[in-house]
């Protein structure tokens, strides 16, 4: 079953993580601690194949998460192995009601947010007594950002729960008491945070006041690659957002300010190449399904190593190369920083990179419209006269999706598909804002 999902999922082989992980889960709870980006998800969705049932019609998994992102991603993932077992998600920003009514044909796996689960569990929503697989994703970060007592209640209703992981990026000298977890196999695999052999760490110096000016000048030098702009503040990350747009350079935000569709879109079109420059908090430095991340840019530093880490994580994983640069005032040398890294040279004439060949179409039409790939690919080939090499990456949400298409091609697309429907239904068609 395993063989068959890892086939499904295009993966060849397992990683050493992965592959104790799947043995540990196999014989009792489980503490896993690995970096962000050493495909943790695969190591705890793996081993359910061989715990869900098919004769239980009701939710057999429960998987908390920090971030309506993390959820999505694992829903993502999990429906990518093709178990056969139904997949759902709940998060805040996501509509209530549509939540109830997948709940009432019940998930085998259920993924959410502790905020929204809590809430679904108080409305009983769903019912706990065939829960008997609790896995806490990312539990450090739950517990930063204060989900404590939500976990808490929602774990106090698990009365069948048998088999309990929790993952952690950072290491955890004492786990709370209402985990429930009891004498874990715990699985270390941290040390692999400060050893990154493919990640280049660069310095660029300027002053203060000439920053920006600096910033512009090396995205420009990178050119087309993907690169994460890391910022401390959302005020911070929309000046920069707006100073590069006046300039030429097309990117996209992401911070916990913005509505949730604003979010999902941004991370969309940075995925399909629709938008090379990504400019975010520190947000999007974990449970980001984010990949092929050539660049960080550290415009602010952050406050701790352990920040630092796991925005760098973003970069150079799964074997992947990648840079780190880092922009420091004259003089400044943050502790965390090993050694003297190289400083990049700026000098020379600033070329603005050329626009992505990629742009994004919306449609106004999803998963609960009964639309999907196969749909939306036939769609935009027949009717749109599309070749397959001019369409690319193609996403399906709930109530909308998004398929990256050439840039010279886009405009003939949607005139062509303008009247022209999906599943006997119209639908609405045009370049994303």
């Amino acid at each position: 079953m395993i063989q068959q999902a890892l086939q499904n999922l295009q993966i060849e082989t397992l990683n050493p993580m992965q592959v104790a992980a799947i043995a540990a889960a196999e014989k009792g709870d489980v503490i896993l601690l690995s970096p962000t980006g050493s495909g943790k998800t695969l190591g705890f969705l793996l081993p359910l194949l061989g715990l869900l049932d098919a004769k239980v019609s009701t939710v057999q998994v429960l998987i908390l998460v920090p971030s309506r992102e993390l959820a999505l991603q694992i829903e993502q993932v999990f429906r990518s192995m093709g178990s056969g077992f139904k997949v759902n998600c709940c998060y805040g920003g996501h509509p209530v009601r549509t939540e109830v009514k997948n709940l009432s044909q019940p998930p085998a796996v259920l993924v959410g947010t502790p905020g929204r689960i809590g809430h679904h569990l108080r409305r009983e929503s769903f019912s706990t007594d065939t829960i008997t697989t609790l896995i806490l994703d990312e539990f450090d970060k739950a517990l930063e950002f204060g989900f404590q007592e939500d976990m808490s209640y929602i774990i106090g209703q698990l009365r069948s729960v048998r088999k309990r992981i929790l993952t952690s990026a950072t290491q955890m000298d004492e786990i709370p008491r209402f985990t429930g977890i009891n004498k874990p196999i715990r699985l270390d695999y941290l040390d692999n945070t400060t050893a990154v052999p493919n990640l280049v760490q660069k310095i660029v110096i300027a002053e203060p006041a000439d920053r920006l000016e600096a910033l512009f000048a090396l995205i420009c030098k990178i050119g087309d690659k993907p690169t994460l702009v890391f910022c401390n503040h959302r005020e911070a990350v929309e000046r920069i957002s707006d100073t590069l747009w006046d300039n030429g350079l097309p990117n996209d935000i992401f911070h916990g300010g913005m509505e949730q569709d604003d979010r999902e879109r941004a991370l969309i079109k940075f995925r399909n190449g629709s938008h090379r420059i990504l400019i975010t908090t520190d947000l999007a430095s974990r449970g980001l399904d984010i990949p092929e991340i050539e660049h960080v840019i550290h415009y602010q530093l952050p406050h701790t190593e352990e920040a630092f880490t796991h925005r760098n994580g973003r970069t150079a994983r799964m074997h992947a190369k990648g840079t780190s640069y880092l922009l420091l005032s004259p003089g400044e040398q943050p502790a965390y920083l090993k050694g003297v890294p190289d400083t990049e040279d700026l000098s020379g004439e600033i070329v603005i990179p050329p626009p992505s060949p990629w742009t994004t179409l919306y449609l106004a039409a999803g998963k609960k419209d009964k639309v999907n790939k196969v749909d939306i690919v036939g769609l935009l080939l027949k009717k749109g006269e599309l070749d397959k090499d001019d369409l690319g990456l193609i996403e399906v949400l709930d109530f909308s999706s998004y398929a990256a298409v050439k840039r010279v091609r886009a405009e003939r697309v949607v005139a062509l598909v303008k009247n022209e429907k999906i599943k006997g239904k119209k639908v609405k068609i045009e370049i994303s804002k």
